[in-house]
């Protein structure tokens, strides 16, 4: 059967993939970023994983206003990046495994949640960045990938209720697949941010500590809030959160902090990231 090994939890704006590309990690602005990924890695190469399952937000480069699905799920062999216009490089084809895409699409499905399945589907830097960071080099990604989208930009957006219940059930699809597959789920965005408006520069610092110590052992702590009061405590763009409850949810067994680390601003947002292990 499938296991999940662990999740990983982490900011993906675009900013850090152009350091990524021009090689600024050591810079001063940058080092207390990059400097906590080493010991992500370290734990990697223990848990090695077979497939990523990566629950993040699209901004515009599948999904546009006009067409904006609460869910869904890729089922394809490979998926590709494009130019997003933020200058980052376009990356090679990304591995999928359109079985178990599949797999874990019925499941949710059988669960009522009602899902857009895409058997070609177009990948963006909250994809590709976080992946860079796990696996950075030249190297194409090492591991297969289920893209798995969560509408945080139209409204009315999944509350963080339904998005706990969402990461319960995708934990559930996971782990009933037949095969022996080593799973790590993750969660990409945030923690809190706002980028236009009044409040632009807006970062909640108690707001986003309470977030990453929930995320081990109480994920539910966030299931309360509305969608305007998730607003108000995180920022306009801070909603990305939800990405990272439904990856904690997703994690069935006994969770233990790993690592983690937290550092503003990147590019106005504050960057957290988190490795926590699941122990069945």
């Amino acid at each position: 059967m499938a296991r999940i090994v662990g999740a990983v939890t982490t900011s993906h704006v675009p900013a850090i993939g152009n350091a990524i590309a021009r090689g600024l990690q050591d810079e001063p602005y940058w080092k207390p970023f990059f400097g906590a990924w080493p010991a992500a890695h370290e734990w990697l190469e223990k848990a090695r994983p077979d497939v990523a399952v990566v629950v993040y937000n699209d901004h515009g480069l599948q999904f546009f206003l006009d067409k904006m699905p609460t869910f869904a799920v890729g089922a394809a062999d490979e998926y590709h990046n494009a130019d997003e216009g933020w200058g980052l490089p376009t990356l090679p084809p990304y591995r999928g495994d359109a079985a178990f895409s599949w797999h874990i699409i019925e499941s949710l499905m059988s669960e009522e949640f009602d899902l857009t399945t895409c058997q070609e589907m177009l990948v963006d830097h909250a994809f590709t960045v976080p992946l860079k960071l796990l696996w950075p080099g030249e190297r194409p990604c090492p591991v297969a990938t289920v893209p798995v989208t969560v509408n945080t930009i139209q409204h009315p957006l999944p509350t963080p209720a339904r998005c706990l219940k969402f990461g319960r059930a995708l934990g559930r699809a996971i782990a009933s697949y037949p095969e022996d597959l080593r799973v790590l789920v993750l969660g990409t965005g945030g923690l809190s941010h706002q980028l236009d408006g009044k409040r632009a520069g807006f970062i909640n610092r108690g707001f986003d500590e309470m977030c990453m110590a929930a995320m081990v052992d109480q994920p539910d702590a966030l299931a309360g809030y509305s969608i305007p009061q998730l607003v108000e405590a995180a920022g306009t763009q801070g909603v990305e959160v939800l990405n990272w409850v439904i990856a904690r949810a997703a994690l069935p067994g006994r969770v233990s902090k790993v690592h983690g680390n937290y550092h503003v601003p990147i590019s106005n947002t504050a960057s957290g990231m988190m490795v926590l292990e699941n122990s069945l």
